[in-house]
């Protein structure tokens, strides 16, 4: 099982980006999806999730700024994030959970830089 995030860069603060997820090597389609951030320093924390059945919850600093998003055949989450604040600096990771165990796998992380 592999998950491959992408789309993190360099962004001005107010700018926006769109970061992606993809799961592979499953069988099953995963059941929660989400995205969490880790600055430096600081303990890595739940961004956004979304539910297979596409219930979501976001983490309050970026309510109303950024939405995330899955597309279900593809086994791919996205996260949309605008409106972006240099407080958003921090590498970004995607987590699945899969199967009737519902076992946790984890993206490798890409990294969201927000200038001021």
């Amino acid at each position: 099982v592999q998950l491959q995030a992408s789309g993190g860069g360099l962004v001005q603060a107010g700018g926006s980006l769109r970061l992606s997820c993809a799961a592979s090597g499953i069988i099953f389609s995963p059941n929660n999806m989400g995205w969490y951030r880790q600055a430096p320093g600081k303990q890595r924390e739940l961004v956004a999730a979304i539910t297979s059945s596409g219930s979501t919850n976001y983490a309050d600093s970026v309510k109303g700024r950024f939405a995330i998003s899955r597309a279900s055949v593809e086994n791919t989450v996205y996260l949309q994030m605008n409106s972006l604040k240099p407080e958003d600096t921090a590498v970004y990771y995607c987590n699945a959970d899969i199967g009737f165990r519902r076992v946790v796998y984890w993206g490798q992380g890409t990294q969201v830089t927000v200038s001021s």
